[in-house]
This record gives C-alpha cells, sequence and structure tokens, in this order.
C-alpha cells in the first residue's frame, strides 16, 4: 500500500492528463467546426465579406457565365416560340425606328431643313381648301382627341373591355400607356419650345399651348392603339382583326391632318407625335407580351379562321 503522499501526487497527476486530454479534444473539434463554418462560408454566395477576411470574397460566377446563360436561355425560348419571338423583336424593331424617326423630325425643326421644309406649303394649301362647313366638322372631330374627350374615351374604353374580361388588365395598361404619351408631350413641349403656326391661318378656338409635338396626334394614337390591341386579343377572325387595325390607324391618322388643317400644328408636329406614339405602344405592347409569358396569363384561344 502506497503511502499517502505517494497516492496525492497520483491523484494529481491524473487530473492534470485528464485536463489535457479534453483540452486536445476540444480543440479537435473546435478546428473542425472552423473548417466545416469556412466551407460553408465558400460555398454561400451570400456570405458577408467580414466573416472571410479583408481580401475574401465569396466566388461567384463570372460575368461571362452569367451571360451565356442568359444567351442560352434566349434560345432556348426562342426555339420553343419561334413565333412569339418575331413578334417581340417586330415590336423591339417599330420602337427603335420610329424614335430615330421622331429624332430625325426634330433635327430637322430645329435646323429648319428636310421636312421641315414642307410646313409652310402644307399649311398653305389646308387655308385654300376651308370652308365654313368643313372647318366646323373638323373642329368637332378633334376634340375628340384633346384633354376634355380623349381621357373619358380611353377611361370608358379600358372600364368596358375590362368588365368584358374579368380582369384589371385593360385599365392598367391603358394606365400606362395614357401616362406616358402624356408626359412625352408635356416633356416635348417643354423642351423644344416651337411656337404654333400664325394665329391669323388658325381656326378658332386658338391654343396657347407649344407646338411640338402634337398632343391631340400622339394621345390619340396611343389610345386608340391600345383599345385595338385589347380587343384583337378577343378576335375571332381575321378580317375582324384587319378592321380594328384600319380604324385605329384611320382614326390616329385623321386627328393628325386636323391638326395641320385647322392651322393648330405644323406638318413636323403630327410626324413627330405618329412616330413617338408608335414607338410608346411598341413598347407598352411588347412590355404586356413578356409579362404574359413570364406569368403564364394567356388570353382564351383565339381562332385564326
Amino acid at each position: 500500500m502506497l503511502p499517502s503522499t505517494h497516492r496525492s501526487r497520483l491523484l494529481r497527476l491524473s487530473d492534470c492528463t485528464g485536463a489535457v486530454n479534453q483540452s486536445i479534444a476540444s480543440g479537435g473539434s473546435a478546428a473542425a467546426n472552423s473548417r466545416s463554418d469556412l466551407q460553408g462560408l465558400t460555398n454561400k454566395k451570400d456570405a458577408p465579406a467580414s466573416l472571410l477576411g479583408h481580401h475574401g470574397v465569396v466566388p461567384t460566377a463570372p460575368i461571362s457565365r452569367l451571360v451565356a446563360a442568359r444567351v442560352a436561355e434566349l434560345q432556348r425560348f426562342v426555339g420553343r416560340h419561334p413565333a412569339i419571338a418575331l413578334t417581340l423583336a417586330a415590336l423591339l424593331a417599330l420602337a427603335l425606328g420610329m424614335t430615330a424617326a421622331a429624332a430625325s423630325i426634330y433635327d430637322a425643326v430645329t435646323e429648319s431643313e428636310g421636312v421641315a421644309g414642307l410646313d409652310q406649303p402644307v399649311l398653305e394649301f389646308a387655308v385654300a381648301h376651308r370652308n365654313p362647313g368643313l372647318d366646323d366638322a373638323v373642329t368637332t372631330f378633334t376634340d375628340l382627341g384633346g384633354s376634355t374627350y380623349s381621357p373619358v374615351i380611353a377611361a370608358v374604353s379600358a372600364a368596358a373591355i375590362a368588365v368584358a374580361w374579368r380582369r384589371w388588365t385593360p385599365l392598367v395598361l391603358m394606365a400606362l400607356a395614357t401616362l406616358g404619351s402624356v408626359l412625352m408631350t408635356v416633356v416635348g413641349k417643354a423642351v423644344v419650345g416651337r411656337v404654333r403656326p400664325p394665329a391669323e391661318l388658325a381656326v378658332p378656338p386658338l391654343e396657347s399651348s407649344f407646338s411640338f409635338p402634337s398632343g391631340h396626334t400622339l394621345n390619340t394614337l396611343v389610345v386608340a392603339g391600345v383599345v385595338a390591341y385589347l380587343l384583337i386579343e378577343r378576335c375571332s377572325t381575321r378580317w375582324m382583326r384587319l378592321a380594328l387595325l384600319v380604324f385605329a390607324g384611320g382614326y390616329a391618322a385623321a386627328m393628325g391632318l386636323s391638326r395641320v388643317f385647322l392651322g393648330h400644328h405644323w406638318l413636323t408636329d403630327v410626324l413627330v407625335a405618329w412616330a413617338l406614339g408608335l414607338a410608346w405602344l411598341a413598347i407598352v405592347i411588347t412590355g404586356h407580351r413578356v409579362w404574359l409569358l413570364r406569368t403564364g396569363h394567356h388570353p382564351k384561344a383565339v381562332d385564326a379562321a
């Protein structure tokens, strides 16, 4: 039997050995946890950089890979929906083309050259062909595109379609389209600041705002275009779609010509309004088609007869 002094020393030695073993075990566990945490951070794209050190940045896919992925996705979409892809491309091309045309007309107006040279001869031609009865009829028609009746026509048309479809889409689409056309009108007039034709060559009532672009023409084209687009979505025959396109186009064209006939606008004011209106209409329709594709909210099947 060991003396008491030897037993106490052995007990103290045993305690120290246990403490060392426990420390080694906990250190190994902490190291393992640290390696696991670091590996998890490097695998997470949203890991905070502060946890990785001032040199550590969470690895992300290179931009080239992201672009390649989007291109591949676009190719797959075109392969699955060639007709839709062609339609969207045509709408975007129309928007770009009309925007370029509007810019060209603006340059001609500011430089007093090109198509702007037709402004005075066309106005003189209109003045030469006026008579009291025709002046009154054209004035009544052109009022439909003004700030009093145009919003009413837009709201009633969109509301009627929305009720028939039991959807909010027509109201939202019309609101966005008309808001854009009004903003283009206001900004264009303020930036260009072009004066209207001489008052002695205009048919009363006269207007005092700037001339470029024609707000009546721009807003009428957008409203008529949206209504035609919405109705064409549910047309059952090609001749009905064609009739809607002809009516909407003729209405917008007549509105623009009425402004020139009455001497309220120069011809180039109307031309740029047509160009801007078509460009904005193409953008709105393209956006709506993309939204339909992404959400799967397609209109009812349309007979192709």
